[in-house]
């Protein structure tokens, strides 16, 4: 399999991925707006945002790290101090939207999983589809 085959696969399942994003995070919050609190679905969207964010700038990095050929174009030390600065960042936003109190930590978890659930649910599709044979 080439670079390039490799590069568009990768380019459809981030597509998707991104897609499912969104629609988890839709449901989670349609959910939680007629079952839970507006704390609990505040933290819903904004986790969900977070990570979806959070999700999205780590792929920026990633693809500006390498060439079209997958040559590595920006050192290591690059990437490492990006990964730790988006996390701590995201580790502050986090800290005050709990410790203000602007949001349900336990509905804030739940919208910081929406990225984690499409990926599981996209690992499934792709199994399934491995398995009944539809995978080329």
């Amino acid at each position: 399999m080439s670079l390039g085959t490799l590069r568009m696969e990768w380019r459809n399942l981030y597509e998707e991925i991104k897609m499912l994003n969104w629609l988890i995070l839709l449901i989670l919050s349609a959910v939680s707006y007629f079952l839970m609190s507006p704390s609990w679905t505040l933290g819903v969207i904004l986790g969900g945002l977070l990570i979806i964010a959070n999700f999205g700038v780590l792929q920026h990095t990633i693809r500006g790290a390498f060439s079209a050929d997958g040559n590595m174009i920006r050192g290591k030390i690059s990437i490492v101090v990006k990964y730790y600065f988006r996390l701590l960042a995201l580790g502050v936003m986090i800290y005050l939207l709990i410790t203000r109190g602007w949001v349900d930590a336990v509905g804030l978890a739940v919208g910081l999983s929406t990225v984690v659930l499409s990926i599981v649910i996209m690992g499934i599709h792709l199994a399934l589809k491995t398995r009944t044979g539809e995978a080329t």
